[in-house]
């Protein structure tokens, strides 16, 4: 029972060839739209002198196209290059067959080392100027503001707010010899970009997450040799160290609103689920049964907490809520033989989770629809564990397996779009998509 609900907890225990060196997760795309939509982006023009440390056009063209909805037009194919509207001629692009049309330029501001980046963003179609600012940052800062773009197109053109800005956690390992394995906490881009190291250490790092500010993340670590809560602020590197309770120390997820932190304890001898009051640190046991009681996620008004236990009995671990207020129980799964790892998107009424269907070794990422009851599969990979959710609730992030090394896949929340982002070595596991960062 312990081996079947810990399988998330433990399987950097069970795998020890995790996490290794720092290195960029590229993101591959697996499986896209039937029709995407073309968009020309042409690149945008360097008012300055020397070579630029970022290629705008580059990050925001591999955005557009990561998310598997655009189709970019090639340059070498473009009739013209426009940097601003009284350049546009929107018969080039029509006989293109382009959609829509990105044009910008970058100049360096006067009498300062900021650097000023102008876009425009045209419906071909409607012949019509969609959107167009200028945005300031230093050159470190290009990245950063080609995402703002890549999300304001993406929100103009689909209508959903782009997440392109947003940062993602994961945990990685490389094994050294037999007896000996290097494990890193790190954060990145959302593409993967910029990878750094926030934590290395020999022992296992695990369930990273973030704060809903996106200020602090808090993670589990063994570096003294047992399963410990940690909060680092990342703006300062601090680190705190909240439990050292005997036993487990497991799973930290901040509320919605950020006041409290649930969590795994298993200091009265089994594992449960308990809530920490950020200010005072006062713990609240929420869950009492002699079951296994993992896994805790909460609902979007902070109110109740999903999480996952095999109180159902049959040796079948499910998913459970729990009221915070009445101490009310009920069980929110039933269809097949193990779900865990449940979350609620915003809605309140679609959960995600990881499920079994029957006595096989396939786990699979699904969403369920709470009201019908319905499971819809989004996945058909065998070994699917720890899915996070874009904060616009477009993309699922999920650990799963390539052959024996552990890799990070994406999948759409229809289903339709699917992308892996792979590394050269060693492994990756259990990642965190932040909130948005404004």
């Amino acid at each position: 029972m312990l081996k079947t609900l810990y399988r998330s907890f433990f399987v950097i225990l069970l795998c020890p060839q995790l996490l290794f060196g720092q290195q960029v997760l590229n993101i591959v795309i697996t499986q896209g739209v039937d029709n995407p939509v073309p968009i020309a982006i042409v690149p945008f023009a360097w008012e300055g002198f020397g070579v630029l440390p970022e290629n705008v056009t580059d990050v925001i063209g591999s955005n557009l196209r990561n998310s598997g909805e655009f189709r970019t037009i090639e340059e070498r194919n473009m009739l013209s290059t426009p940097h601003e509207e009284r350049e546009v001629f929107y018969r080039d692009w029509s006989f293109l067959g382009a959609d829509y049309l990105l044009v910008g330029k970058i100049m360096r501001s006067s009498g300062s080392n900021l650097m000023q980046v102008q876009y425009e963003l045209f419906d071909v179609v409607r012949q019509t100027r969609m959107v167009g600012e200028v945005i300031s940052g230093s050159e470190s800062q290009l990245r950063d503001i080609s995402h703002q773009i890549s999300d304001v197109v993406y929100e103009q053109i689909t209508g959903v707010r782009g997440a392109f800005a947003t940062k993602i956690l994961y945990v990685t390992s490389q094994r050294r010899s037999e007896t000996d394995t290097d494990y890193q906490l790190n954060i990145s881009d959302a593409d993967g970009g910029r990878p750094q190291v926030l934590l290395s250490s020999r022992e296992p790092i695990m369930s990273p997450t973030w704060s809903p500010d996106a200020s602090q993340i808090a993670y589990v670590s063994f570096e003294d040799r047992y399963p410990r809560i940690y909060i680092q602020d990342l703006a300062t590197g601090n680190r705190e160290k909240i439990t050292e309770f005997p036993g487990l120390n497991s799973s930290p997820v901040w509320s919605p609103d950020g006041s409290m932190m649930a969590m795994v304890l298993s200091m009265d001898g089994n594992p449960d689920i308990y809530v920490m009051d950020l200010r005072t640190r006062e713990l609240r046991k929420v869950t009492t049964h002699f079951a296994i009681d993992v896994e805790p996620s909460w609902t979007p008004d902070s109110k109740s907490i999903i999480y996952t236990s095999e109180q159902g009995g049959a040796n079948r671990p499910q998913i459970y809520q729990v009221d915070l207020e009445t101490g009310w129980t009920e069980r929110v799964t039933f269809q097949g033989v193990y779900n865990s790892k449940g979350s609620l998107l915003q809605d309140g009424n679609n959960l995600i989770m990881i499920h079994r269907e029957d006595t096989s070794d396939s786990y699979h990422l699904v969403i369920q629809n709470l009201e019908r009851g319905t499971i819809r599969f989004l996945t058909d990979t065998q070994l699917d564990e720890s899915p996070t959710v874009a904060p616009n609730a477009s993309m699922i992030l999920y650990a799963s397996k390539e052959g024996d090394r552990g890799v990070l896949n994406a999948v759409s929340i229809d289903g339709r779009v699917k992308f892996q982002l792979p590394v050269d070595q060693g492994d990756v596991r259990e990642p965190a998509w932040s909130p948005f960062l404004d």
